[in-house]
Order: structure tokens, then sequence, then C-alpha cells
């Protein structure tokens, strides 16, 4: 049997202390967005508990962080980094239409 990699913590929720079973990755995730919005894990946890619908606060966290980090890769989102816009980032304009540079590689 293979040992779950979730890690579980404790946090204060909109209805009180619980904790949640998230993937280490999700965990730094959070940590990062907490940073960049200066704001407490407590505070954004309770903020994606309000806005979030069907399937539970585990779900509602991993949608959230994959949603927050989409939208900073946008060219949008490159743009207001400050960051360079060459290759993908340049050709593409999120309509899923490019001018032929080549896709980057996906790896599982």
């Amino acid at each position: 049997m293979v040992a779950s990699r979730l890690v579980n913590r404790n946090i204060t929720a909109s209805k009180g202390r619980t904790s949640m079973r998230l993937e280490p990755e999700v965990w730094d995730a959070l940590r990062e967005i907490c940073l960049r919005e200066g704001t407490e894990l407590r505070d954004l946890i309770q903020r994606i508990e309000k806005s979030a619908g069907a399937g539970g606060r585990t779900s509602a966290v991993r949608v959230y962080v994959l949603t927050y980090f989409r939208t900073a890769a946008t060219n949008e989102g490159h743009r207001g980094a400050g960051q360079a816009l060459d290759g993908y980032a340049a050709n593409h304009d999120g309509s899923g239409k490019h001018d032929g540079a080549p896709e980057p590689e996906m790896h599982s």
C-alpha cells in the first residue's frame, strides 16, 4: 500500500477550527498566494469558502489555486508582473489560436 502524500493541517475556516488534507505543493502555493496578496492563510481560506460552489472546501481550495496561477500565466498577468513576453506567451492571445510557435512539451 502506498502512503498518502497529502499533508493534514489545522486551519481556521468560516465555521471555526478544522483540518484540511492537501498535497504539499498546494500548501506551498497557498503560502505563496498569501505572501503575494499580503493576507493570512485563515483569511484566504475564509474568502475561498465564501465563493465556493459544490464540492467541499478542499476542492474549492485546489480550484482557487489553479485559477489564481492560470490567471497569472495569461499575457495580461505576465505584463502585470513585468515579465518578458517572448516565445509562447508573446504568440498566444488566450483564444487558443497562435502564430505557429511550437507548443510547450507537457510531461506527466
